[in-house]
Formats: structure tokens, C-alpha cells, sequence
């Protein structure tokens, strides 16, 4: 009885787990999807007009807003990507020179430990024109520059994904630094004496042994553009006009300022949808990656 017990413990232990995961997470998007086929505002309505069931949809790809939206998504996606690239820059110098590596990983690390709001508005102030960098070199005589990227909606977006960039680039440092650990030395060695070059060292053969690390990388790198809203608003509100919107943005904004719940909800699954085709194909190549190289070990 007891050999029993202990077997059916761990299962019985889960339970609250996953009938939460049931709950909040599998609830929560069949209820978003069941309001995104409704004419629910500002409250739900759970009545299916089944001849439109699909108006909500209809009306979302017709709007200007969602477009630029997605645009914005497609923009930061790729700017955010710089993350990786000084993440990994940033890891190989600090592996290669082990003086002084946790007083540079902390420094690399600590604007991870602010909020995004908190970085927004931290370099919303640096791109204030009066307050910021402008002002600062205009003091020094560089007139010529100007740093008042937020003010225009050609910029706007670029300003974000410095940002961005600078906000999470410490936190993919720390991914790549594990990753560069877990080389054998032997590896180093080896390339040394046969007097490999620097660039060619990284070029063929530590980045494809890190190829699972920097999967990993994209994966999250994904899931937080996707979900980007708080650094959008803490910097720009959207603005100038809808030049900064991403589709978290015109969601919340579907409801909170147009209240209307079923648009929003609409907006919701697509995001959702959006998700689901980054990360599924990233989820599914890692996990076939991983089953190859178990068969070949």
C-alpha cells in the first residue's frame, strides 16, 4: 500500500497544478476566442450570431491601425535581434578576459533587473530634447545632432528598440556566457594550436556548437515582441498618431478606449496565433535537434 502511494504521490501532488493550467491558461483562450465571435462592448455577450460569426476578424484586417500594428511588430522583431548579436558579443569578451567577469557580468546584467516601464521612461527622458542627450551635446557645440527620435514617427519605433536592446542585451549575455562555459576547453586548445584565427574560431566553430543556445534566444526573443506593451507606453503612448502602436497595444487599446470587447478579443487570437507560428516551428526544430543528436550519441 504504501510502495503504491509513494508511486501515485507525485500525480496526485499536480493536480491543483494542472486544473489551474486548465483554468487560467486553456479557459482564459477558449473564453477569448468564444467573446472574439460576439458583439460583446464593454461587457461580454455570449450569443453567436453564426452568419457573422467572423466580423470581428473582418473589420480588425480592414483597419489601418491593426496594419501598422503589425508593421511594428515585424520592425521590432528584427531590431530587437541586436539584442542577441551584443549579447553575444558581450559574452565572448568577458569569457575571453576572466579578470574582472562579475564586475562586468553585474554591470551587463543590471538593466535586466529594471522594469520596462522604468526603461522607457528612463530613455524617454534621455530622448527629451530639453533634458537628454540632445541638450547634453548641443552644451558641448554639436548642434548638428539631433536626438529627438520620439518626436517623429519615422523614428519613433528606432527609439524603442534601442531601448529594447539596451534593456535585455545583458539577459542573453548571461544565456550565451552558459553557453560558451559548456565548451570543452579542450576545443580552445585545440584551435590555438593549430593557430586558428579569432574570427574563423567563432565563425565555424563555436557559434554552430551553440546553435541550441541561440534557438533558445529566439524563442523568448519572440514571445517578449510579441507581447511588447509596456516599454511602447512608457515611451510613446502609441504615439506620434498611430506610428508606435504593436498589436498588444491596439488590444488593450480595442477595449479600454474604443470598448469593445469583442474586437479586442479578435485581436487577442491573432496575436495568440501569431505566437503560436513563431514558437511551435522554433519548439518542434529544437526538440528534433535534440532527438538527432541523442540517436547519433
Amino acid at each position: 500500500m504504501i510502495v503504491r502511494w509513494s508511486r501515485w504521490s507525485p500525480q496526485v501532488a499536480l493536480i491543483p497544478a494542472v486544473v489551474v493550467a486548465l483554468v487560467a491558461f486553456i479557459g482564459a483562450i477558449g473564453w477569448t476566442v468564444l467573446l472574439s465571435l460576439t458583439r460583446s462592448r464593454r461587457f461580454p455577450e455570449y450569443v453567436i450570431d453564426w452568419s457573422e460569426w467572423s466580423r470581428q476578424y473582418e473589420r480588425l484586417f480592414k483597419d489601418s491601425g491593426w496594419e501598422i500594428a503589425l508593421k511594428n511588430l515585424l520592425v521590432l522583431g528584427l531590431g530587437s535581434c541586436l539584442a542577441i548579436v551584443f549579447g553575444f558579443v558581450l559574452a565572448a569578451l568577458i569569457d575571453r578576459e576572466k579578470r574582472g567577469e562579475g564586475i562586468f557580468r553585474t554591470i551587463f546584467l543590471y538593466p535586466l533587473a529594471v522594469s520596462l516601464i522604468v526603461t522607457g521612461v528612463a530613455w524617454r527622458w534621455m530622448f527629451n530634447p530639453t533634458l537628454g542627450v540632445q541638450a547634453f551635446l548641443h552644451a558641448l557645440g554639436l548642434t548638428w545632432v539631433n536626438f529627438n527620435w520620439l518626436a517623429s514617427g519615422e523614428t519613433a519605433m528606432y527609439g524603442i528598440i534601442l531601448a529594447s536592446v539596451w534593456q535585455g542585451s545583458g539577459f542573453y549575455m548571461a544565456l550565451m556566457l552558459a553557453g560558451l562555459k559548456s565548451i570543452n576547453s579542450e576545443i580552445w586548445s585545440a584551435a590555438r594550436l593549430d593557430g586558428v584565427s579569432f574570427w574563423r574560431l567563432y565563425a565555424e566553430i563555436i557559434i554552430p556548437m551553440m546553435k541550441f543556445t541561440f534557438l533558445t534566444c529566439a524563442i523568448l526573443l519572440s514571445l517578449g515582441v510579441v507581447k511588447a506593451y509596456d516599454i511602447v507606453v512608457a515611451m510613446t503612448n502609441g504615439g506620434p498618431g498611430q506610428t508606435t502602436w504593436v498589436p498588444a497595444y491596439f488590444t488593450i487599446n480595442a477595449y479600454w478606449a474604443k470598448s469593445n470587447l469583442g474586437y479586442a478579443s479578435a485581436a487577442a487570437v491573432i496575436m495568440l496565433a501569431i505566437t503560436l507560428a513563431i514558437f511551435l516551428p522554433l519548439v518542434m526544430l529544437t526538440a528534433w535537434r535534440e532527438r538527432a543528436r541523442e540517436a547519433r550519441g
